[in-house]
């Protein structure tokens, strides 16, 4: 098995996670909230993550479908209880406003599949249709909100969206089991549990995940490795900053790199980057330094001249990428001491591609890294995190 436990993020998202399911339920799991409530005469507000990676070429088939399984005994539960459940979760980052090709209908036909159950989906989180659609919910009956992340107020946390999604939702209880979003404190993670009247429960998945990466992070085996992936640095600044406190190495790729080269005032072509994480890059190289915490960044990167499968691709020194090209990967000079600081470790957490891995030609940096977890010995601990890093296993 490549992976030795299947987690989603690390460092201080446990605690966070605890704070999300308000005060005195964060010790509540699945049976307790049995024990509290008659749930064949309940209706769950849920939050899941259930943030699949999607194929690029179409935008609508799931490429791993692991998010969707790991809910299932959470959502069996509930449905065994006779709860009606109204599920609310994302796909990907829109930007506050409606955009089709992030809605939630494509995990539709395959989460009704899992749970053997017919999952009804609206076409908004929020409002009066979505409170008939909840209303009409059967006993064990399943309805999937849209995106709610087509809100502004969900990132954002307005008690005034919260207060909605409870009251379209109709929700008598509320169960958190997305821990790779838990440690947001978004509208339906935190503020809606203020507006529900019944207890928060976490649920099976967030229960065992907490377990396992409280222990493997705040009691690891060392060395401990963090690598960290994916485009942007703003998405990743909690985990890097709890990194820094906990591990001995810290190994940077995907498309985030390019900041911290910006940072450091190397070009970076037509590479990915983002203008005001800057001085955060820079506070966070700083950071590493007086922690005496290992931070690698690529020495090598593999750029294309377009983003495409097809492109035209070539490897070049960090400091030699030519105008109008951008980095797609990380170079095998630095795959290679990638996947030696993986091997001399005795923990390793590892959240984000290295790389455009869906493009043959930009996979080499993620499975270097997925094959370099794989060859760990036995007696190591290694937690994967993000549906793209678990799809490349």
């Amino acid at each position: 098995m490549l992976a030795k436990q299947i987690a989603s993020k690390a460092g201080n998202a446990a605690a966070t996670a605890r704070r999300s399911l308000s005060a005195g339920a964060a010790k509540l799991g699945l049976e307790g909230l049995a024990n509290k409530v008659d749930l064949s005469k309940a209706r769950v507000l849920i939050r899941l993550d259930l943030n699949v990676p999607l194929s690029k070429e179409d935008g609508v088939t799931i490429t791993d479908d692991t998010r969707l399984r790991a809910v299932v005994p959470t959502m069996n539960f509930l449905k065994e209880q006779g709860a009606a459940v109204a599920i609310a979760t994302h796909i990907g980052r829109p930007k506050g406003e409606p955009d089709p090709k992030f809605s939630v209908a494509p995990v539709v036909g395959r989460l009704s599949e899992l749970l053997d159950t017919d999952v009804v989906k609206v076409d908004d989180c929020v409002g009066d249709d979505v409170k008939k659609a909840c209303d009409a919910m059967p006993s064990g009956g399943v309805v999937l909100l849209e995106n709610v992340r087509f809100h502004k107020g969900e990132t954002k946390n307005h008690d005034d969206f919260a207060a909605a999604l409870a009251a379209s939702s109709g929700a008598t209880a509320y169960v958190n089991d997305a821990f790779g979003t838990a440690h947001r404190a978004h509208a339906s993670t935190e503020g809606v549990v203020k507006h529900i009247s019944g207890p928060a429960a976490g649920g099976f998945l967030m229960e065992k995940e907490l377990v396992y990466i409280k222990g493997a992070i705040d009691a690891p085996k060392r060395p401990l490795t963090a690598i960290l992936g994916g485009a942007k640095v703003s998405t990743k600044i909690p985990v890097i900053e709890s990194m820094l406190d906990k591990c001995d190495s810290v190994l940077i790729g995907g498309g985030m790199i390019f900041t911290f080269y910006k940072a450091m005032g190397h070009s970076v072509g037509a590479s990915l980057i983002e203008e005001d994480m800057i001085p955060m890059a820079k506070d966070l190289i700083a950071k590493a330094e007086a922690k005496g915490v290992e931070m690698l960044l690529p020495t090598d990167v593999v750029v294309a001249d377009k983003f495409a499968a097809d492109a035209a691709s070539k490897t070049v020194a960090v400091d030699g990428i030519p105008d109008g090209w951008l980095g797609l990967d990380v170079g095998p000079v630095t795959a290679a001491k990638f996947s030696s600081t993986v091997a001399s470790s005795k923990t390793i957490v590892w959240n984000g591609p290295m790389g455009v891995f869906e493009f043959d030609a930009f996979a080499n940096g993620t499975f270097s890294v997925a094959e370099a977890l794989a060859a760990t010995p036995d007696d190591a601990i290694t937690i994967i995190g993000g549906g793209d890093s678990v799809a490349a296993v």
